[in-house]
């Protein structure tokens, strides 16, 4: 048994999902302190992979990045960096398919925690920096983390826009769902079964721990009350 797919799944998801953070942290707090003209309209772009279908999506990628897309063309020119057929391409379908959620979590834990106790700290005296990283960050964890775990299980998960972008070549940019795909294709029942298998057990264990988590905080905050 190849087990490329599995390895390429967890690298592609792990890297998607660390810049998806970082992404989602700088935009949410950006976005969640203020309000102006077309804001919302900014959020309806950010959240519109939730309800494209994930091939529109990777068409839209397919455009961008394509050898005539202007991005993808400006990294071919001046970087010698192609990012269609290959596993880049893959990250990036799940950077896009993911964002939504990593960003619907971090703005609503930005907009929830006690804010009188930022304010105090900047009164007396605290810069904005230190206020943010020893104050607001972790009052908002427990909402990012959330979403940082369902990106990452979203990431893992991601098909449609993969296989626009990045297509199926074994060994580069066989993810597990791909496998699943063209195993079926190939009818390799078995093989399909096993990844189908290993897919749904990863999937539920994030579930499953994200569900544990989320209770035991609920409970140590009930106690502490």
């Amino acid at each position: 048994m190849n087990y490329s797919p599995l390895l390429l799944s967890l690298k592609i998801s792990s890297i998607s999902t660390i810049i998806v953070f970082f992404l989602g942290l700088v935009v949410s707090r950006f976005l969640s302190r203020r309000n102006f003209f077309g804001k919302s309209v900014i959020e309806s772009v950010l959240l519109l992979p939730l309800v494209l279908p994930p091939t529109v999506v990777g068409f839209g990628l397919l455009l961008l990045f394509g050898k005539n897309g202007p991005i993808g063309r400006l990294l071919l020119d001046w970087f010698d960096i192609q990012i269609v057929f290959t596993w880049l391409g893959a990250v990036i379908a799940a950077i896009v398919v993911s964002f939504p959620l990593m960003y619907q979590s971090a703005s609503a834990a930005f907009q929830n925690y006690d804010r009188n106790l930022e304010n105090a700290a900047l009164t007396m005296g605290a810069s904005k920096w230190k206020v943010f990283w020893t104050i607001v960050f972790p009052l908002a964890w427990p909402g990012m983390l959330s979403g940082l775990v369902l990106a990452f299980a979203r990431g893992l998960g991601e098909f449609g826009a993969t296989l626009m972008i990045a297509g199926y070549i074994p060994n580069k940019t066989d993810t597990i769902p791909m496998a699943i795909y063209f195993a079926v294709e190939s009818g390799q029942t078995e093989v399909a079964q096993f990844w189908v298998i290993i897919i749904v057990a990863l999937g539920f264990s994030t579930i499953m721990w994200l569900n544990w988590w989320s209770k035991r905080n609920i409970m140590k905050y009930a106690s502490k009350e």
